[in-house]
């Protein structure tokens, strides 16, 4: 916070005074606004920031800082990756020092890591990591020194996977009066999942439909014409969404009189065959009897003449 003043040029303020003390140093002109600026330098945004990216994505941990006239010595900016463990060493990953940037723990440990921005000493330190992996989840540290001033921020990294496109798929029948459901699942992606469903053509959700967002699930309990259409489901976590697509007919019911009609054709049409087979065979065999007695006729006159 400022306040207006009008100091007479050439006023010094001694370090070990109590103004020089405080949060914000203040240098007075011949004016009646006034000139403020940190004491030491400060690192921005505050507090701890979490963000969160899909895996192969590309990220910029943010870093900013402001120096004090103060600050006399040599910029120096590390970023480190914090241990969850408190009995071990933090990995320092990339430092610029001399107008020189470095990277540290080997090819497998410092590979995608570099600075956002071209020159990091005019007050960007922010830190680029490409082709994000679960292995890149953590908590990184900036700290900017630039004696006596030094500042710190942390960053609270977390990779998570997209969910993979869906499946749609309809169970039950698609008969009008009937229950139908559709059903919309992803077979990966970092939980939760969240599943919405919708129709392609901006019409409204059946009033008779329910819906589950955490199975996947639309549920319409009497089926009818007007629910006919193509239908989206979309699954969506915190770093991405993908969507699948069903088309839903409703069949009418068959005519009952047609069907029963139908039934007693048949029925019919079964009684005639059997007729007609049993008439064949009945006939097959009247056929084989006549033949067998004249071959007995025919045995019994050639006995007679011998």
């Amino acid at each position: 916070m400022c306040f207006d003043k009008i100091i007479v040029p050439g006023f010094k303020v001694s370090a070990s005074s109590e103004w020089a003390q405080k949060k914000w140093f203040y240098v007075f002109r011949s004016s009646v606004e006034p000139f403020c600026f940190f004491l030491w330098l400060k690192v921005t945004p505050t507090g701890l920031e979490t963000i969160q990216r899909a895996e192969g994505d590309s990220v910029a941990l943010g870093c900013s800082y402001t120096l004090s006239p103060l600050d006399r010595g040599e910029i120096d900016i590390e970023w480190s990756a914090l241990s969850p463990d408190t009995t071990k060493k933090d990995q320092l990953l990339l430092s610029y020092t001399s107008g020189a940037t470095y990277h540290h723990g080997g090819p497998g440990v410092a590979e995608g890591f570099s600075f956002a921005a071209g020159n990091p000493s005019k007050g960007d330190a922010a830190l680029a990591i490409s082709q994000l992996s679960r292995l890149h989840s953590g908590t990184y540290q900036c700290k900017v020194k630039k004696s006596p001033g030094v500042d710190t921020r942390k960053v609270s990294l977390v990779v998570k996977e997209k969910p993979s496109v869906p499946k749609c798929w309809l169970e039950g029948g698609e008969r009008v009066g009937d229950a139908v459901s559709l059903h919309c699942r992803s077979s990966k992606g970092s939980t939760p999942l969240k599943y919405k469903w919708r129709r392609e053509s901006k019409d409204p959700m059946p009033a008779a439909a329910t819906q589950d967002g955490a199975t996947g699930e639309l549920r319409i309990g009497n089926h009818t014409q007007s629910f006919a259409g193509i239908y989206l489901c979309e699954v969506n976590n915190a770093v991405g969404a993908e969507r699948c697509r069903i088309s839903l007919r409703a069949n009418k019911p068959p005519n009952r009189a047609a069907v029963m009609g139908g039934r007693a054709v048949g029925s019919l049409l079964l009684v005639l065959i059997l007729l007609v087979f049993a008439g064949l065979l009945i006939w097959k065999l009247k056929d084989r009897q006549h033949s067998d007695k004249e071959f007995s006729n025919e045995i019994r006159v050639k006995g007679d003449n011998e």
